[in-house]
């Protein structure tokens, strides 16, 4: 079975780790996953581009050839060139041993170069050829050209919006799959519904403040999106639960809060009307968990500042 890689950024590294894990089980179920620092081997059915796309933190991410116990390529290797016109060889090292990299970039173009018609082409090139060492065990492996996807562009913006990356983050790890449906009861702007679009996912989004509806649906216009945008507050939920088969949310806190209730208040109302069986990722204020104890699959906590840590929690 095909073997994929990802190197994640550092950035959030469980969380990273975690989307990836969550990515590959949504298509594969069946997916082995083997994880050393920030590389991800993935062996599934699935395409790593596939995977790449719905990703947040990857960094680069390919197919590998081969497992190696030395630097020791031959012509067996280098068939993924075959059609390729041009080629770049990259080198990545995630272990404690220093190498020349740019030396080694260099000899390893030379010797593929012997091997095949394809010339060095180091922008853009038709296939970038992977050498990954990690202080466990080293890979081969090679990436295709692949055309960049656009952002979701946002024309309104608000002071303390939910951040995009961790939006798409909490969609991926509930695992949501194309077709299926995401509800915000706190959409704002519309970030959920945005990046839920840009996923083939659907989205449903709700807010009691009709300027924000308003924005979500000039965010929404703007890039040719559908999602449905109702003015309401989130006990709407209730209603339309049939609706969506999973929530990603941020609860709303501090002054960007235009709500008189007080987050825990809300926090407690909110879980207590919240839907069974439903796929559930919600970001909230940290300090909500030493009243509150929520439970759920898992917590993550994302530092902002010094007086702000917000928590994931995954249920």
């Amino acid at each position: 079975m095909p073997e994929s890689f990802f190197v994640l950024s550092k950035d959030y590294l469980e969380l990273a780790t975690d989307e990836i894990v969550a990515i590959s089980k949504m298509y594969d179920r069946f997916s082995k996953i083997k994880i050393i620092s920030n590389l991800v081997i993935v062996q599934s059915k699935t395409n790593w581009k596939e995977i790449a796309k719905r990703a947040t933190f990857v960094k680069i991410s390919g197919q590998i050839l081969r497992k190696m116990s030395g630097l020791f390529l031959d012509e067996d290797n280098f068939e993924v060139l075959k059609n390729a016109k041009t080629f770049v060889c990259r080198i990545v090292n995630l272990s404690s041993n220093q190498f020349n990299v740019a030396e080694l970039e260099n000899s390893m173009g030379d010797m593929i170069s012997k091997f095949s018609h394809a010339k060095v082409k180091l922008e853009n090139p038709d296939i970038t050829v992977y050498l990954i060492f990690t202080n466990e065990e080293n890979f081969f492996g090679f990436s295709k050209r692949v055309k960049e996807v656009k952002r979701p562009i946002k024309i309104k913006k608000y002071p303390h919006e939910l951040d995009w990356k961790l939006t798409r983050v909490m969609i991926n790890l509930i695992g949501l799959k194309k077709g299926e449906t995401v509800c915000d009861p706190f959409c704002g702007t519309g970030t959920t519904l945005l990046e839920a679009e840009s996923m083939g996912i659907h989205a449903i989004g709700l807010d009691f403040d009709e300027k924000m509806c308003e924005m979500s649906k000039e965010n929404l216009k703007k890039n040719g999106y559908k999602s449905q945008v109702i003015q309401s507050d989130f006990q709407e939920l209730s209603n339309i639960s049939e609706k969506f088969d999973g929530i990603v949310t941020d609860l709303p806190y501090g002054t960007s809060s235009k709500t008189s209730e007080k987050p825990q208040e809300i926090l407690k109302k909110f879980f207590s009307i919240m839907p069974k069986r439903k796929k559930i990722a919600i970001m909230y204020k940290k300090e909500l968990d030493n009243n509150l104890k929520l439970s759920g699959l898992k917590k993550y906590h994302i530092y902002r500042h010094k007086s702000l840590t917000r928590t994931i929690l995954i249920k």
